[in-house]
């Protein structure tokens, strides 16, 4: 115990390493190591095989004895009906069973003794570099990623939707941001949406801008920004929420080149949104001209419009063109109307027929 209160000895019983020892420059001194080590682990066996046979020995001691004392009861309480030959007999069994369970109590006694001899034997053995430490548990992990199940287009769809009602707040808010800073920020509070389903909402929604005329250049660039984090994610094969952080570290300092490829993608999707826009307002208006032509129709499926425009082009030119046109127009609906009633007439002429 020293001035402090600390008792150090403790360390007073480890065994030295064998590679702290000076041997001779003869000697191989791996080899000897070796051979040291090994007879150590030797006498360590041993030493622990004959603390299990005598934890063994001491087990089937206590079974003999219960064996035996069993034995004594069922002689103790034996019928004492019978010739005196057979009590004699019996007696002498009973002498006999107690004699045995006496003895062995006694082996019992020798062997708990010697169990604990063992023990404090234990107790005082030099601590080594195979005993100073012991496994509490033991477990293998093997980092191989689960081949994962192929979604339908319907699960998709269905994951999708469920994602931008639950989050659609907070990325429009993404959306709208530019600062690197702020969005890893955003992302770090919110890195759940660290996703594919973010990327394809972002897309949808440059184009939604496009099409009402306002600008979706921030949304197009914070759109590239999800997708260069989930190409670095496939590439580095880990889970898109633990890389996020080292693509703004790389962003931020990033060289030329990748600026470059990062202001390249940016254009290429303002390109594809546009021409989306595009194409999304030219279906708007044939469906809304298709309309329009559906209302003009008659109950003869003719399109005054189209009649007129078919007309040779002296009658559009002519100086009573707009009267022209109003009188035709009204010829139009009057033949329109003949043509339902002869349809009807020859309806009821073939029924008559009948």
């Amino acid at each position: 115990m020293t001035s402090t209160g600390i008792d150090y000895s403790v360390w007073d019983h480890i065994y030295v390493s064998d590679d702290e020892d000076v041997t001779h420059p003869n000697v191989d001194t791996p080899s000897l190591y070796r051979m040291r080590h090994r007879a150590r682990l030797e006498q360590m066996a041993e030493f622990q095989q004959r603390g299990e046979d005598l934890e063994n020995n001491l087990a089937e001691c206590k079974r003999r004895i219960e064996e035996a004392q069993g034995r004594v009861r069922e002689l103790e309480e034996g019928s004492k009906e019978g010739d005196e030959e057979e009590e004699e007999d019996r007696k002498a069994e009973l002498i006999k069973a107690r004699a045995e369970v006496k003895k062995l109590r006694k082996d019992k006694q020798l062997f708990e003794k010697m169990m604990e001899e063992y023990r404090r034997e234990e107790k005082r053995l030099p601590w080594n570099v195979d005993t100073l430490s012991k496994d509490g548990f033991s477990k293998s992990v093997l980092n191989i990623k689960p081949v994962a199940k192929e979604e339908t287009e319907e699960e998709k769809e269905d994951k999708h939707k469920t994602f931008v009602e639950k989050y659609e707040k907070q990325i429009k808010h993404f959306g709208m941001m530019r600062r690197w800073d702020d969005s890893q920020k955003c992302l770090s509070d919110n890195p759940h949406l660290v996703c594919e389903e973010t990327a394809n909402y972002l897309v949808g929604m440059c184009i939604d801008l496009e099409v009402e005329e306002v600008s979706a250049l921030c949304v197009a660039h914070q759109t590239i920004v999800m997708q260069f984090i989930l190409e670095l994610a496939r590439t580095l094969q880990v889970d898109p929420r633990g890389c996020f952080r080292q693509f703004f570290s790389k962003i931020k300092t990033a060289d030329k080149p990748y600026q470059d490829a990062f202001n390249q993608e940016l254009d290429s999707l303002k390109e594809r949104v546009c021409s989306c826009a595009q194409v999304r307002i030219q279906s708007v208006m044939k469906e809304l001209e298709e309309e329009e032509r559906q209302k003009r129709l008659g109950p003869g499926g003719l399109d005054p419009v189209e009649v007129y425009n078919s007309l040779p082009k002296v009658i559009h030119t002519h100086k009573h063109t707009h009267t022209f046109r109003l009188t035709f127009c009204s010829v139009g609906i009057l033949a329109v109307k003949a043509h339902a009633h002869l349809q009807f007439l020859v309806d009821a002429l073939e029924e008559m027929s009948k």
